[in-house]
C-alpha cells in the first residue's frame, strides 16, 4: 500500500516497538495516532512524529471502538491498523498462576488483538493494513512463558484465518513475529542473561522496519519472523496430512466461503 498520507492508529504506541513504528511512520508520510494506556507517554511520541495521541486501555472493548473513532476525528479515516500492545507475565509455573495474571495477558495480549480488528474494520475503507505484534513465541514454544506463548499463538490463528475473508476489500492482515527485542518485555535479568551468552537483542527500530515489509509487501496472512541480522522472512507453515481415501490421498477439506 501506498504509505504516504495514510493514516495509522499505533496501540502500544508509548514505547518499545509501538513508538519505533510510529517514528518510521511518519517518516513516510503518514499520520499517527499513538495509543496506550501511559497517555503521557503516548503525547510524547505523537509530539515528536507531528501526530495525536489516546490515552485507553484497549482490552476494553469501548476503549478500543473510542480511539479508531478519535483517528476518524483527527485524520479523517484510518487507512492502518497497528495493533501492537502486548505484556508478558514470566510465569512458568502454571501452579504459580493467579487468576488476575491471567486475564490482564488475555485481555491485552488476545482480547485488544481481536477488539482493534474489530474496531478497524468498522471503520476502515477499502484497501487498508491491519499489522500485529505476535511473536517468535506464536511459533514455536516458550517454556518460560507458556501463556505468554498461548496468547500469541492464538493471534497468529486470528491473522491467518481472517486475512482471507479480507482479500475482496483490498484489506491485508499480517504478523509480525520478532525475536529477543530490548523492550521492556525483557526483564533486566532476562537481558543481563542474554548479554552474558553473547546472544543478539534487537533493536526496536528493526522491528519497525519489518512492520514498514509487512505493510508494502502486498502479502497476506503471513508471519514475518524478525530474527538479528536477516531481512523480514514469511514463515513457511507445513500442511496438515490429509485424509487417507479410496480415491486417493492427502485431499484437502472443501474451501468454505468466510461470508
Amino acid at each position: 500500500m501506498e504509505l504516504n498520507g495514510a493514516a495509522a492508529i499505533v496501540t502500544g504506541g508509548a514505547s518499545g516497538i509501538g513508538r519505533a513504528t510510529a517514528k518510521r511512520l511518519s517518516t513516510d508520510g503518514v499520520k499517527v495516532l499513538v495509543v496506550d494506556l501511559d497517555l503521557a507517554g503516548a503525547q510524547d511520541v505523537a509530539n515528536e512524529v507531528g501526530g495525536a495521541a489516546f490515552g485507553a486501555d484497549v482490552s476494553d472493548p469501548a476503549a478500543t471502538d473510542a480511539a479508531f473513532e478519535k483517528c476518524v476525528d483527527t485524520f479523517g479515516k484510518v487507512d492502518i491498523a497497528f495493533l501492537n500492545a502486548g505484556i508478558a507475565i514470566g510465569i512458568s509455573n502454571l501452579e504459580n498462576l493467579n487468576d488476575a495474571d491471567y486475564r490482564r495477558i488475555m485481555g491485552v495480549n488476545v482480547d485488544a488483538v481481536v477488539f482493534g480488528l474489530r474496531s478497524a474494520l468498522k471503520t476502515m475503507e477499502n484497501n487498508g493494513a491491519v499489522v500485529a505484534t505476535a511473536s517468535l513465541a506464536g511459533l514455536i514454544p516458550f517454556p518460560p512463558d507458556p501463556i505468554y506463548d498461548l496468547t500469541k499463538h492464538a493471534v497468529v490463528g486470528l491473522i491467518r484465518s481472517v486475512a482471507p475473508t479480507l482479500i475482496a476489500r483490498g484489506i491485508t492482515a499480517n504478523c509480525i513475529n520478532p525475536g529477543m527485542t530490548d523492550t521492556n518485555i525483557l526483564s533486566p535479568e532476562a537481558k543481563k542473561m542474554l548479554a552474558e551468552a553473547d546472544f543478539p537483542i534487537m533493536d526496536a527500530g528493526q522491528i519497525a522496519e519489518a512492520v514498514i515489509h509487512a505493510l508494502t509487501s502486498g502479502e497476506t496472512g503471513q508471519c514475518f519472523v524478525c530474527q538479528p541480522g536477516i531481512e523480514p522472512v514469511a514463515y513457511q507453515f507445513r500442511d496438515v496430512p490429509g485424509p487417507r481415501t479410496e480415491a486417493g490421498r492427502g485431499r484437502r477439506p472443501p474451501n468454505m466461503d468466510p461470508s
